[in-house]
Order: C-alpha cells, then sequence, then structure tokens
C-alpha cells in the first residue's frame, strides 16, 4: 500500500514553541489511547481531533498526513511500552523470572483498569498490517524484535542465576514469548477477562527449560 500524498498544512500554529509542543504530546496521547482500542483504518482524524479539542486545519502544522500521524505514534508507543518494560524487567531486586511476572501483573491491572477495551497498539496494527503503509511492517517487526530482546536479557539473568538450563534457546522463547503475549492480550480484550493472560503466562514458565525440573 503506498503512502498518500501529504496534504498541506493549514491554519496558524502557535507562536510559543512550548504550546506547540503541548499540543503536539496532547495528539500523540489521544491517537495512543484510540489506537489501542480500533484500529488505524477506523480511526478518523475527525475523532483524535475532537476528543482533544484541536482544529482539524491545524493538525497538519504537526503531522503531514494521518499515515505520518501512525508513524509518530508507532514511536511513541514503543518508547512508552520499553519504559515499562525496563521498569519490571531491569529490576534486580527481584529474581529474574519474578520480574517478568510482574510485568504480567502490571499489564492484567491495566487491561482490567480500562475494563478490557484497551490492547497493545502495536499488536493491533500487525492485525491490519495489510491495510497499512508498506513500511508500516518493517516498523513493526523493529518493534516486536525491541521486545523481544528484552526479554531475552532477562531469561539470561535467569540462566545466570541458575534458574533456566544453560543450554535453553533464549531468542526463540523471547520470540514464543511475545507471539504468545500478543495473542493473549487480544483473547483477553475478547472475553473481558484477564484469565487469558494468566494461562499464557503459566504455560510459559511452565515449559520453559527449567534446572528444577530436570
Amino acid at each position: 500500500m503506498d503512502t498518500p500524498t501529504a496534504k498541506p498544512r493549514r491554519g496558524r500554529p502557535p507562536k510559543d514553541p512550548r504550546v506547540h509542543g503541548a499540543t503536539r504530546a496532547t495528539l500523540i496521547r489521544a491517537g495512543m489511547a484510540l489506537l489501542t482500542e480500533q484500529t488505524f483504518a477506523a480511526t478518523g482524524l475527525d475523532t483524535i481531533l475532537k476528543r482533544v479539542g484541536i482544529p482539524k486545519g491545524s493538525f497538519y502544522h504537526y503531522f503531514e498526513s494521518k499515515e505520518a500521524f501512525g508513524r509518530e505514534l508507532m514511536t511513541a508507543y514503543d518508547e512508552y511500552f520499553c519504559s515499562k518494560l525496563d521498569h519490571w524487567l531491569l529490576d534486580d531486586t527481584r529474581p529474574a523470572l519474578e520480574r517478568l511476572a510482574t510485568f504480567v501483573d502490571d499489564a492484567k491491572d491495566g487491561m482490567a483498569r480500562h475494563g478490557f477495551t484497551r490492547g497493545c497498539l502495536i499488536g493491533n496494527l500487525g492485525v491490519e498490517v495489510d491495510m497499512l503503509p508498506s513500511d508500516f511492517r518493517a516498523s513493526l517487526e523493529r518493534i516486536f524484535e525491541g521486545w523481544q530482546a528484552r526479554v531475552a536479557a532477562c531469561l539470561r539473568e535467569a540462566q545466570i542465576e541458575g534458574t533456566i538450563a544453560p543450554n535453553a534457546d533464549l531468542a526463540a522463547l523471547s520470540e514464543c514469548f511475545w507471539i504468545g503475549w500478543e495473542g493473549a492480550v487480544l483473547r483477553a480484550r475478547l472475553v473481558r477477562s484477564a484469565a487469558p493472560l494468566e494461562k499464557f503466562f503459566h504455560g510459559f514458565i511452565t515449559g520453559l527449560p527449567l534446572i528444577s525440573q530436570r
């Protein structure tokens, strides 16, 4: 899918750069929230702008097109989510596998707080990737690879602690974690329950080559 030609910028941007930055950040926050709830194709600019009270004509001072906005949302969500992962997975006051469990618990609480109406922005875009600009595919895969690397590093810590077998394929395990996790998030939204997240994580931990199980 080719990226549509950028629309001309309209309206008058704020003269104060602090206001300009704040407005841009507000648009990104609103866009991220909406894209955790619905598809990119179904998300109209009018819906986002109405939510934050910004004129449509001003939108193009911040983003050249809806597609450019989508790229910014992917980057912003990745930064937000990597920060969340680092908060839990780099907590060296806990054993490595417990860190992964705390990430899962935090995700369960977050989904419950929003009534299971919100999922993963990156996972949602992945579902509709064939309808998105062609470059979105590579960006989504790169983001997942970054998340996988963080989980692999956490599992490596578990190896060092003597919990996971030294011959375990950590790259494959971390990839399996995210493949299963994204499916569990979709199912949790479907049934409006954290049970799929709990079942997935229990299965993932049970399937690890743990030294205590050998």
